[in-house]
């Protein structure tokens, strides 16, 4: 049976080789594109949307012009929270030519603002919330019934370059130009032009 699958498999590359199998990618997530944009509060000139991207609360979410959200990523303004009865008014804005890295997860019941220019690896976390406080008197309470809580907005400013596996937890502000290297976990605010390393995350070098 597996020998008859990869013949299968085979007989098929014949018939529709790569280049075919590509164009017919980019046609699927143009059409992925087209079908989702007009959901968003603004969605920019040829910014681009990856196949099985999600998303929720598009009427709070804006995209600049030639973004690209990358396959699989999850984009979330939680405008409510069913297991609390919570509703939030929440914002997350991605600037111009932004690149949103593979299976990277945003999700916002405050705020996220994102500049231009802003590249990130894969599996990239942005949040500016959590299931509830930091409590004893919540910590018997299952976290999916834990009111869900913001310290402040994430606010991202121009030319940042955010590495694989970062992830920039609430209430935090990076700097122009400031590199956040891979699997940092970012918790207090980046100075401009530097870069950041560790968990939590420390200057290790200023530009």
């Amino acid at each position: 049976m597996k020998q008859l699958i990869f013949s299968i498999g085979r007989i098929v590359s014949i018939l529709f080789p790569q280049a075919i199998s590509s164009r017919w990618q980019a046609v699927k997530v143009y059409f992925v594109t087209g079908y989702k944009s007009r959901y968003f509060k603004h969605f920019g000139d040829k910014s681009i949307i990856g196949l099985h991207t999600r998303f929720c609360g598009e009427k709070y979410i804006s995209i600049g012009k030639n973004s690209i959200i990358n396959e699989s990523a999850c984009i979330h303004a939680n405008y409510k929270y069913k297991y609390t009865q919570q509703r939030f008014n929440p914002q997350i804005q991605i600037g111009d030519n932004c690149n949103i890295g593979v299976l990277s997860h945003i999700t916002a019941i405050n705020q996220i603002i994102i500049g231009n220019n802003v590249r990130t690896g894969a599996h990239v976390f942005i949040t500016d919330n959590a299931h509830g406080e930091s409590k004893k008197e919540l910590l018997d309470t299952a976290p999916h019934e834990r009111p869900l809580h913001s310290k402040g907005p994430v606010i991202i400013d121009d030319n940042v370059w955010i590495g694989e596996g970062a992830m920039i937890m609430p209430n935090v502000h990076i700097g122009k130009g400031a590199i956040v290297a891979c699997n940092a976990v970012v918790t207090t605010d980046v100075p401009a032009y530097s870069v950041v390393a560790g968990v939590p995350a420390r200057v290790v070098k200023q530009l």
